[in-house]
């Protein structure tokens, strides 16, 4: 390991905000393919929710202050395919699915080639890395639950057989499995709040580190509502489950077969999903405990300034949104996902419109660090430093959204969501003047030039590779 020097940001910081910094070495040319590492690379920490809807963010006091009002917040931020398993997949390769090759939870972690991914390309640049908390789906179950992924020099994920279990789990402790139980000592994300708190005060000072932290919360558990650390158990007790335009939708003329398939959500149905919200958002405020806790962690121990924190999910989730529960889909609770950034060169207090994808995670950090992916392993996403530093930087960017569970491919533009499904059914959105995605304009004539567009620049995108995938952003 190497141990680097600490940099004198403030410099960079202010040629940032004379508009200099977008040709700065440390912000890259937005495709990954970053210079040799930089000295005095900053520290890197990422929390990732799962199923978090970007709406329920509100009810994370401490994650929106000390992470969004004290850095930058991507109001337009998707999960480019919202399921678990590929979604982080995506994280760790900076790819779209259908290049790095994970396309579903099963078979999941067996799909992913982990030879080349974030924390192998940090770990070969000088940092200290570590996971903490739940990996990919179907990990520990089809590979050997005592191994651990190339790249990390510390390890403490859920293997398969306790994924969605907030107490009586197994870690797999940097090779060693260890038993959780049902003490309130045994909550889940507490124990990853303390494990992430102690890795940073023991890094501190050494060489820069790479923290990633994977929360089961909002997501159920073992199929039920998620239980809540007992300190929570009785918050939100009279929330009302939101109902947007989408809720419930009345008429489904304009969607797919498999929506017009959906009857109508009833009374029980729907006092099912109220309980389901109130639980989830319970379980998000032991998440919201834990980036207080890493925070003041790092602030303690003098990395604060120096450390580049995100925070964010895998996907989001519906709740009754036209007549549908649950991930995959392709309407906004399900692909929208929250996306707070905080560090050395990120404005604070700023808000960014542009498109932003889990897709340009891995690029964003290899900007900032320094660090870099091999040539062999073109990466599909851009960074968001530039978009943090200028609203202006790719407005009209376009990203893929794709699925294999619920199958299709999409075009997601700043105004328009086009959709092909595999039926061959076809949905067109204007977000702009409809962003409940109440009325498909695909059968509107006065649309087709529109949707023609749309539907080459499609063509174009899904099969793409690196600095394919940019094309068209400006």
């Amino acid at each position: 390991m190497l141990r680097r020097i600490r940099p004198a940001w403030g410099a960079a910081i202010a040629l940032a905000a004379s508009g200099v910094a977008l040709g700065l070495s440390w912000l890259g040319d937005g495709t990954g393919a970053a210079p040799a590492a930089e000295p005095g690379a900053p520290n890197v920490v990422v929390v990732m929710t799962d199923d978090q809807d970007r709406a329920s963010l509100r009810v994370m006091g401490e994650t929106r202050q000390l992470i969004g009002s004290r850095g930058t917040t991507f109001t337009n931020s998707f999960a480019t395919t919202p399921l678990c398993c590929p979604s982080r997949a995506t994280f760790l390769t900076g790819q779209y699915a259908h290049n790095h090759g994970v396309r579903a939870n099963k078979p999941g972690y067996a799909a992913l080639d982990t030879s080349e991914t974030v924390p192998v390309w940090l770990d070969r640049d000088g940092y200290r890395t570590a996971h903490v908390g739940k990996f990919l789906n179907r990990y520990g179950r089809d590979t050997n639950p005592r191994e651990v992924p190339p790249g990390w020099d510390e390890w403490y994920a859920l293997i398969h057989s306790s994924t969605y279990s907030m107490y009586d789990y197994t870690l797999n402790q940097n090779g060693a499995l260890m038993r959780y139980g049902s003490a309130p000592r045994d909550y889940q994300t507490d124990v990853y709040a303390r494990k992430a708190v102690d890795f940073v005060e023991r890094s501190a000072g050494e060489e820069p580190f790479f923290l990633s932290v994977g929360t089961l919360a909002p997501h159920k558990d073992s199929g039920n509502p998620p239980r809540p650390a007992p300190r929570h158990a009785g918050a939100f007790s009279d929330a009302r489950l939101p109902r947007p335009p989408s809720f419930n939708e009345k008429h489904v003329r304009d969607k797919p077969a498999f929506i017009r398939g959906e009857p109508r959500l009833g009374a029980a149905r729907i006092d099912a999903l109220t309980k389901l919200h109130r639980a989830r958002l319970r379980s998000l405020l032991a998440v919201d405990d834990l980036v207080k806790r890493v925070i003041d962690a790092l602030r303690a121990t003098g990395e604060l300034a120096n450390t580049l924190v995100i925070f964010t999910s895998d996907n989001g989730f519906l709740l009754g949104q036209h007549r549908l529960t649950g991930k995959s889909w392709v309407y906004e609770s399900s692909v929208r996902v929250p996306l707070l950034m905080r560090g050395p060169g990120v404005p604070a207090g700023a808000t960014r419109r542009q498109p932003a994808g889990n897709v340009d995670l891995a690029a964003t950090i290899l900007d900032a660090t320094g660090a870099s992916a091999p040539q062999s392993h073109p990466l599909d996403g851009v960074s968001l430093l530039p978009l943090a530093l200028n609203p202006n930087v790719r407005r009209g960017r376009q990203l893929l959204l794709e699925s294999y569970v619920v199958p299709y491919t999409a075009l997601r533009t700043s105004r328009y969501l086009f959709v092909r499904h595999r039926s061959g059914e076809r949905e067109l959105y204007d977000m702009s003047a409809d962003p409940d995605q109440q009325r498909s304009l695909h059968a509107e004539r006065s649309y087709d030039r529109i949707e023609s567009d749309l539907a080459t620049r499609l063509r174009q995108f899904e099969d793409c590779v690196g600095r394919e995938c940019a094309a068209g952003s400006r």
